[in-house]
């Protein structure tokens, strides 16, 4: 007997419909998807006025992180960071990946984009992933005055995978006290290697963009036989206290909607402050993937409009 499960809403399916399906998860097809062709970053700088640097950080361990820096070349001193952590299953893409999302907010909000380069399960395990990621943080914030940045207003964002690093690195910086993290913004992200949730149990079988079978594939790629801890997957954090206020969003026909829904839940619980949205019909990444239709204007909207608020907030009487 089949599941019921939340359809997908009627316009995605039409795009939907033209992508190839996605053949089991293993080394072949992970090779293969690292090797898929997608725009030059040029093809995205094209049209805008925007200056990018590109520098290299050192991991924990010394090896090179790189990150892209692309700045307004008309930006004002102390202009906002959107710290942009890309998607992938933690398996594939790289600092460009969906770099048009995070552009589009350079283009609102004359906010400076820094994108990481962090290194990849399966060759990378455990907390490796998340620490280049924080690493890349920690130099930001170090340097935010060279960079043209108001420290005080540094956005940590990511979709998917890169959801899921953004809450790992945004507790790391907690836990820490150090850097200072404005907010984080979580698109559909990858927080719980448990896969209990009735959402992950509803998104099983051969056909999705992604599956239960899909992230059973991309979690133990990630932990490689290490125990997970809460840096890693952020659905394990007991105490969700003292974190940036946070907007989550998901779709109500993927598998991580359920455990996006419980974080958001376990922060209001901790006294926090969070916005989420739950999109109906959508499945996991739609918004990225197929901007033009309504559902995903809507949701991209209002990542920008909650965006808008916490940089540029009213001024108190």
């Amino acid at each position: 007997m089949n599941t019921p499960r939340p359809t997908i809403d009627p316009e995605l399916l039409v795009p939907l419909a033209d992508l190839p399906p996605m053949p089991p998860l293993g080394p072949e097809v992970i090779e293969l998807l690292r090797q898929f062709p997608q725009p030059p970053i040029e093809t995205h700088l094209a049209g805008r006025s925007v200056q990018r640097r590109e520098v290299t950080v050192a991991a924990s361990d010394g090896t090179p992180i790189p990150l892209s820096i692309l700045s307004p070349t008309d930006r004002a001193a102390g202009a906002p960071c959107v710290y942009w952590i890309h998607g992938g299953g933690m398996m594939w893409g790289d600092r460009f990946s969906n770099i048009d999302v995070p552009l589009e907010w350079l283009d609102q909000f004359g906010a400076v984009v820094i994108t990481v380069d962090y290194r990849l399960a399966p060759e990378a395990t455990g907390e490796t992933l998340v620490d280049d990621c924080y690493q890349g943080l920690l130099w930001v914030a170090e340097n935010a005055a060279d960079l043209g940045i108001d420290p005080a207003r540094i956005v940590v964002a990511g979709a998917s995978a890169g959801g899921g690093l953004a809450a790992g690195v945004t507790l790391m910086a907690r836990d820490r006290g150090t850097p200072l993290i404005a907010a984080q913004l979580l698109s559909c992200p990858m927080l719980d290697h448990r896969n209990e949730t009735t959402s992950s149990r509803q998104y099983s079988g051969p056909d999705g963009v992604w599956t239960r079978e899909m992230n059973e594939f991309g979690w133990r790629s990630v932990l490689g036989g290490h125990t997970a801890s809460a840096y890693v997957s952020p659905a394990l954090a007991d105490d969700l206290s003292g974190l940036p206020t946070t907007y989550i969003d998901a779709g109500t026909a993927e598998v991580f909607r359920d455990e996006d829904v419980t974080y958001a839940t376990g922060i209001w619980a901790a006294g926090g402050q969070a916005e989420l949205h739950v999109w109906a019909g959508g499945f996991h990444g739609f918004s990225a993937l197929f901007p033009q239709v309504r559902v995903s204007a809507a949701a991209r909207r209002a990542q920008a409009d909650w965006l808008a608020r916490v940089l540029n907030p009213q001024p108190k009487d």
